[in-house]
């Protein structure tokens, strides 16, 4: 996984409460939006919650009982990170 895409896995598992941070897993998931990982829809729930600090996109997702492939990616790649040394 390169750098760029880390700091984005990141940025787009950050949690939900920190001032601007619904407005950062927004960009970070047009990153993966534009990189054909997540689908329009999955997006469209981004944008939506980016105004909303406090909400967590993916019980969003989970709620409306879509972007079950992209929660699967998001899952995986959580415990890839968390297994894998930090990069210096």
């Amino acid at each position: 996984m390169d750098a760029q895409t880390r700091r984005n896995w990141r940025i787009i598992m950050t949690p939900p409460g920190a001032e601007w941070s619904g407005r950062a897993r927004y960009a970070a998931a047009m990153y993966f939006y534009q990189r054909g990982d997540m689908a329009s829809d999955t997006l469209e729930v981004y944008r939506i919650c980016s105004r909303i600090d406090t909400e967590n996109p993916v019980d969003v997702l989970k709620r409306w009982r879509i972007g079950a492939e992209w929660i699967g990616r998001l899952e995986e790649a959580c415990r890839a990170m968390d297994s894998a040394p930090d990069p210096q």
